[in-house]
């Protein structure tokens, strides 16, 4: 659209014929837009959401966890679409399963937005 406006303000070319392009030009030129806009916004998106689901679908009990809440806690026992969180001594909370943001490797491991 935007090639065809400055196409149609240049002055007329020899054979008097002002701002026509190739409807073939035009095609491709969309067909290669559409093709950056997936590899620059919608394939990295998707690889990133499959990480989160396969992150999110392996956590089991006895694994401590960051949720989006920025709680940290162990997971005490999982459910279908939920997890009992325990987050001090004898207080456990119930969260969805898409709460949890990372999983934290060891025991005194912390989160990496907060590792210095």
């Amino acid at each position: 659209m935007f090639l065809q406006t400055i196409a149609m303000a240049s002055p007329a070319g020899a054979n008097g014929q002002a701002g026509q392009t190739s409807p073939g030009f035009t095609i491709g030129w969309m067909v290669f837009m559409v093709a950056i806009f997936y590899f620059v916004m919608i394939r990295p998106q998707r690889r990133r959401e499959k990480e989160r689901k396969a992150m999110v679908e392996s956590v089991k009990s006895g694994v401590r966890v960051l949720l989006t809440s920025g709680i940290i806690g162990e997971i005490a026992s999982v459910k279908e679409k939920t997890l009992i969180v325990r987050i001090a001594e004898n207080t456990k909370i119930e969260v969805l399963k898409s709460a949890v943001s990372q999983v934290l490797e060891e025991k005194g491991d912390l989160p990496s937005e907060v590792q210095a």
